[in-house]
Formats: structure tokens, C-alpha cells, sequence
């Protein structure tokens, strides 16, 4: 019997300089490049192989990445997988849009170009506004369960603490919480005091999923509005609700909010389990989707597709069983 796999798209974070070169063996990635290059105005080879602070700014990162996520999906197009349900966290679920059926790969690159300029312009605002040179951005709490990392950050923001969010509900065991540069340097400690294990700081640039980045819908709304949204053709499930998108419609609705809202992962990776899968990929750079997966603690496992070797690995094991 065939797998029922599902197919789930990183987002900002999981960049590294040199991410999916090896796809370029496959005439369809190469089309892929070929189609970025001319959308972004830039040679993608050379975005793909900045280094890591390039590869930070949003509005390179997200060219970037949504670039090796969909020259992951075209390669395990090409070597015969399919999807039966999608997701992408954050700036991932644009590619699970053009997987869905949602959005064609040009106007998919062209609202991600769009979407970092809008947010890099954002977090470029707040840190003029901090007088200061240290930018906005995110952590990653380890160690206290979601709703009272909420409601920490509701009582702090009640007694003063100003500019710090509740952005990705991750894990049971991770939350993520955005804010400006002052907000996190203080919710470090209060949260450690609190009794969390860890407060990671992550490799974005910017305060993503939080009312912070207010000024880019109104930058990013004109560019959403020339597109053409298309009623999925596979499942694919919403950062913003956690469940299933409806329409093209809801999706074009959904997609401006996302700017905004958090990211419900948890009720996203649920949805998906209910569905009957058997297997997810990770299409795209690195491995962060395959933790949050281990930590809902289901009988399914996230196995990496994002390189030539993975894709050609599972492949294989396919051919032998």
C-alpha cells in the first residue's frame, strides 16, 4: 500500500549558506532557479550561498529559503513522491501553498520578495525607533507549557513590560516569544526565574508574528492583492488557525493575517495526524520541523527531505519495500 505522506515546510531559521545547491542535478530545480533569478532580480546560486548573516536579513532569508523549499518539493516530485496533506511553518507555508494547488511558483516568489521587503522595512522602523543598533527579534522558551508562557506575557504587559509577544505555539515543551531587543533581554530572566529551562535566541532578524510588524501588512497588502489564490487540491492547514484552509479565498485572508498572529503548530500537527498519515517529510533546510514533531509524541515519524541524499535515500527504501 502506498504511504500517505505528508509534506512540511520550514521556515526563517532553518537557513544555512550552500541549502539546496545539490538539488541542481534535477532540470525541474534548475527551472526553479531559473524562475527565482528573474522574480528576485538576482542570481538565487549566489543568495543561496551568502553567508549567514545575508542569509539572516528577512528580506534575503525569505527569497532564500522558500527558494530550497520548493527545489526540494520539485525534486521529490520528480522522483515520484506526492503529498496527501501539507503545512509550512510560517514563511514554510508559502511553499505549501504552491504545493496545495494554492499559488503558482512566480507568484509565490514574487509575494515572498514582496513580504520580506514589507517586514525587513518593519524591523528596520522599530530599531530606529529603540535608538539603538540591536535588533528586534525572537526566543525560543524550553521548558514551560504554552499557556503559561500566555499568561506570563499577559501579566507582564499589564505591569509595564511593553513590545513582548506570544508569536509560535512550537511544542508542548517550546513557545516562542517575540519582542523587541529591550522586551527579550527582560523576559529572559523573568521567564528563567519562572522556571524554564533554556531561553534560545533565534537566527531571524526580526520580531515575526507579532502586532510589531503591523507597518508591513499595509506595505505587503497591495502586492497579496494582484494574485490569484486557487482552492487547494490536497489539504493544507493554516499557521493562523491551526485547521484545514478552505478556499482560495480564506487563504488570501489567512495570508495577511499571518504577519501578525501566531503560529499554531501544535494544532496544526494534530489536524495532520487525525488525517491518517504515515510518514512527514521535511521538505526544505534542516531539521527544526522533525523536533517539534517528536515532541507531540505520536506513532509517526518526520524524516528529513530536504538534500539530494535525502530524497535519493528514501527513495531507495521505497524501490526496496
Amino acid at each position: 500500500m502506498k504511504e500517505r505522506i505528508a509534506y512540511l515546510f520550514p521556515g526563517q531559521g532553518a537557513q544555512y549558506s550552500g541549502m539546496a545547491m545539490d538539488l541542481l542535478e534535477s532540470n525541474a530545480v534548475k527551472s526553479i532557479f531559473n524562475t527565482a533569478s528573474e522574480v528576485f532580480g538576482m542570481d538565487v546560486k549566489e543568495l543561496l550561498q551568502s553567508d549567514s548573516e545575508t542569509l539572516k536579513r528577512t528580506d534575503f532569508s525569505q527569497s532564500a529559503i522558500t527558494t530550497a523549499n520548493l527545489a526540494a518539493f520539485s525534486f521529490l516530485n520528480e522522483q515520484g513522491f506526492s503529498p496527501v496533506v501539507c503545512a509550512g511553518f510560517s514563511l514554510g507555508e508559502y511553499a505549501a501553498l504552491v504545493c496545495a494547488g494554492v499559488l503558482d511558483i512566480t507568484d509565490c516568489f514574487r509575494l515572498v520578495k514582496k513580504r520580506g521587503e514589507a517586514m525587513q522595512m518593519a524591523i528596520d522602523k522599530i530599531r530606529e525607533a529603540a535608538g539603538s543598533s540591536s535588533a528586534p527579534g525572537m526566543a525560543a522558551v524550553i521548558g514551560l507549557p504554552p499557556l503559561q508562557i500566555e499568561e506570563l506575557v499577559n501579566q507582564w504587559s499589564a505591569e509595564g513590560l511593553k513590545d513582548l509577544y506570544t508569536a509560535n505555539i512550537n511544542s508542548p515543551r517550546q513557545t516562542v516569544v517575540s519582542g523587541t531587543a529591550a522586551a527579550l533581554a527582560e523576559a529572559e530572566s523573568r521567564f528563567k526565574e519562572a522556571g524554564a529551562k533554556h531561553v534560545i535566541p533565534l537566527q531571524v532578524s526580526g520580531p515575526f508574528h507579532s502586532p510589531l510588524m503591523s507597518d508591513a501588512v499595509e506595505v505587503f497588502l497591495p502586492a497579496l492583492n494582484e494574485v490569484v489564490f486557487r482552492d487547494p487540491v490536497i489539504p493544507v492547514f493554516s499557521n493562523v488557525t491551526g485547521l484545514k484552509i478552505s478556499s482560495g479565498e480564506e487563504a488570501k485572508k489567512l495570508a495577511i493575517r499571518q504577519i501578525t498572529s501566531p503560529v499554531r503548530w501544535v494544532e496544526e500537527e494534530e489536524n495532520i495526524f487525525n488525517l491518517g498519515i504515515d510518514i512527514c517529510f521535511e521538505a526544505g533546510p534542516g531539521k527544526v520541523l522533525q523536533g517539534l514533531w517528536r515532541d507531540i509524541k505520536k506513532n509517526v515519524t518526520c524524516v528529513s527531505a530536504g538534500t539530494a541524499e535525502d530524497i535519493m535515500k528514501l527513495k531507495n527504501r521505497n524501490n526496496q519495500e
